[in-house]
């Protein structure tokens, strides 16, 4: 199979939660500039209509319309169905749900609050549930008529973080727990959902530029560059290129797998 087609998502349809900003932004632009047609949910509608009208502008896009803004508060169960309902109502099949959309929460542990864990369990890992169970009937594939197999499954990505994998230096209690929790979820999507057609991986990110780090990076931004092996933080291309692999032909037999985006970071000792 040559390059182009073994890595190709032209014409794929891709739902990107969070899509309007941050590392949501920089996984909808690859898509775009690859021509697929993505969907950009969050609860800031004017932040999803905006990111819309710049991404349509881009080279790669393959119509006028290849971003369209979607925006739901993916907190609630009614806001969520209605998002699955809408995108059934316009679209057949959702090749690529990406779940992006979370929220962090760093205070003292002698302070930290109960609301912080009732916020970020919703978010961060029961609404992910809750879409995906809703979504599933669009993500499934059928095999292909020749050989009964699934060689183009429906593919849901989670991006997760590093602070699943290792305790963060932050009071960020919440965050690291449902993150590793998305971790494992994913990992059971991928059991109970390769039968339909349908893979499961995770991005385990390290720092990325966006409004989530932006203190940290303010703050600490020297020193998180210098700790890291490859001596900077994520950018664009590296979640995008990620997330176009695991779309893609090349990565339709990953399923179940995290892989660290971080350029080694979380490999280093603190000790």
């Amino acid at each position: 199979m040559d390059l182009q087609s073994l890595f190709s998502v032209k014409d794929k349809v891709v739902l990107v939660t969070g899509g309007a900003k941050g590392i949501g932004r920089m996984i909808s632009e690859a898509f775009i500039a690859n021509g697929a047609r993505v969907y950009i949910s969050s609860r800031d509608a004017a932040a999803c209509t905006a990111a819309c009208a710049e991404l349509n502008a881009l080279p790669g896009a393959a119509t006028p319309n290849s971003a369209i803004p979607l925006p739901a508060d993916l907190s609630s169960l009614a806001e969520c169905q209605r998002l699955a309902a809408e995108l059934s109502s316009r679209e057949s099949r959702l090749h690529v749900l990406v779940h992006n959309s979370g929220a962090t929460w760093g205070e003292a542990y002698d302070s930290y609050p109960d609301k912080a864990w009732q916020k970020l369990l919703t978010l961060n890992l029961h609404r992910v549930f809750t879409l995906t169970q809703l979504l599933t009937p669009l993500l499934s594939a059928s095999p292909s008529p020749s050989n009964e197999i699934c060689l183009d499954p429906g593919r849901i990505l989670h991006i997760g973080s590093i602070d699943a994998l290792r305790v963060p230096f932050l009071p960020t209690f919440a965050y690291s727990a449902t993150k590793a929790g998305l971790h494992h979820l994913s990992r059971h999507l991928a059991v109970e959902l390769g039968p339909r057609g349908i893979t499961s991986n995770t991005l385990a990110c390290g720092p990325f530029p966006s409004k989530m780090m932006a203190a940290t990076l303010s703050e600490f931004g020297d020193e998180i560059k210098g700790a890291n092996p490859l001596g900077r933080i994520g950018m664009p291309a590296d979640v995008g290129g990620a997330c176009l692999f695991l779309a893609s032909r090349a990565g339709a037999f990953v399923n179940g797998a995290t892989v660290r985006l971080d350029g080694g970071v979380s490999l280093v000792s603190k000790m």
